[in-house]
């Protein structure tokens, strides 16, 4: 995993933490106030946004940047690593 977290690490993203979403969770539309990322471990994870519509399986990784509207939801279950990157003005 800290293979992982430097390759996250070298695109700026810190304060990561592992998350593991059940089978049939579901979190509606949302912003964050800084860039996230999203590396999936294993299971899968569906994320939407305006401008499209993700399917992440393990080693696949999204970035999300601050303020984007989005929705995420796992029909099996998803274990990933979360990271976030403060947006310099």
């Amino acid at each position: 995993m800290k293979d992982i977290e430097d390759k996250l690490r070298a695109l700026g993203y810190g304060g990561f933490y592992t998350w593991y979403d059940p089978p049939g969770t579901y979190y509606d539309w949302h912003r964050h106030p800084e860039d996230e990322v999203r590396y999936v471990l294993e299971g899968e994870i569906t994320i939407g946004t305006e401008e499209g519509v993700y399917h992440l399986k393990a080693g696949d990784m999204l970035e999300v940047r601050a303020g984007t509207r989005h929705w995420a939801r796992t029909e099996k279950g998803v274990k990933y690593i979360c990271g976030s990157r403060r947006v310099l003005k």
